[in-house]
């Protein structure tokens, strides 16, 4: 029998994993395949948005597993995120429809706001899926984001989505929406790794209520030049022989014993299967602590694009 992750209660008592695969830059036949390889090894989260541009193959992965009698539909938690085109009110409940076709679902999961700023909807040919805005320049708009989740909560009422969430927001503007809604959101899905720990946000999500979702748990690796050190230098090392581990699982271990969700991207069969071998062995308490020395502060991902916003996240402390 395959060994599933853990879960964990959110707070309107839904279950989620706690471990997912992510699939940003997963294109095409690539997002299909690291789907079907993730379901096979145990995967029950998966992790999309529209701005990715593969919810399709996502979904047919799933569809797939579904039909072959390895999964149901109520095994696989599904997340998906409202794009930056589609703020305006007016756009939220087509955008949400156009994923679920896209995934071929009849509901989602986790659907996140994936960022707090929007961005203006150019619909030249009525189809939201060639809309130039999506990876082009970014033309911005002052649309509320408050406005934005009120039309969300109605997804929720609709039955579309189970729970609905944030993504990039710092805690003001958490705070902003928590003092605002109808319908709270479940989780903050941001950038998180030893690197960037996140401890302020960590904590204040905690004691909202929110769980933490972490995007690029191991900082976009790159062995030619052994970056980011949590992976290469001579602690990270150590860490590893001490456990019988590769590094890349002491650091999403690591998340995982911070009450983090990691979320790791691959496209190689045996890395999605090695991320995954995580729930069988715990760190100490020293080595938690070892691991703190590796925070810089620095984001990876710092939607620099946006930074002259009104909503920009990140000129916030957290």
């Amino acid at each position: 029998m395959t060994n599933l992750a853990p879960t964990i209660k959110l707070s309107n008592g839904r279950e989620m994993p706690i471990f997912g695969l992510g699939t940003w830059k997963s294109f095409e036949s690539d997002a299909y395949h690291s789907t079907r390889n993730a379901l096979d090894a145990g995967y029950r989260h998966i992790d999309t948005a529209f701005v990715y541009e593969n919810e399709a193959e996502v979904g047919q992965a799933i569809g797939e597993k579904i039909k072959e009698g390895v999964v149901s539909r109520d095994d696989v938690f599904v997340t998906t995120k409202l794009g930056g085109i589609h703020h305006d009110p007016a756009l939220v409940e087509r955008a949400c429809r156009l994923s679920l076709s896209n995934l071929g679902l009849d509901y989602i999961d986790l659907y996140l706001m994936h960022m707090p700023v929007g961005q203006k909807f150019h619909n030249d040919s009525n189809k939201f899926h060639n809309d130039s805005n999506v990876h082009g320049t970014l033309e911005l708009t002052d649309v509320d984001y408050l406005d934005t989740w009120r039309e969300m909560e109605k997804l929720v009422d609709l039955g579309l989505v189970r729970s609905i969430g944030l993504s990039n927001f710092n805690a003001a503007q958490t705070e902003r929406v928590l003092a605002n809604c109808r319908i709270r959101p479940v989780v903050n899905q941001v950038e998180c790794h030893p690197g960037f720990q996140q401890k302020q946000l960590r904590e204040h999500a905690k004691k909202h209520g929110l769980v933490i979702c972490a995007y690029c748990p191991l900082a976009r690796p790159q062995p030619a030049r052994q970056w980011p050190p949590f992976l290469y230098d001579d602690l990270a090392q150590q860490l590893a022989k001490k456990y019988g581990r590769t590094s890349a699982q002491i650091c999403l271990r690591y998340l995982i014993q911070l009450g983090v969700v990691p979320l790791p991207k691959s496209s190689n069969k045996s890395r999605i299967e090695e991320n995954f071998r995580v729930f069988d062995f715990e760190l100490s308490p020293e080595d938690v602590r070892s691991l703190e020395q590796y925070h810089t502060g620095q984001r990876t991902v710092p939607f620099s694009g946006m930074a002259g916003h009104k909503y920009y996240p990140f000129n916030d402390e957290f």
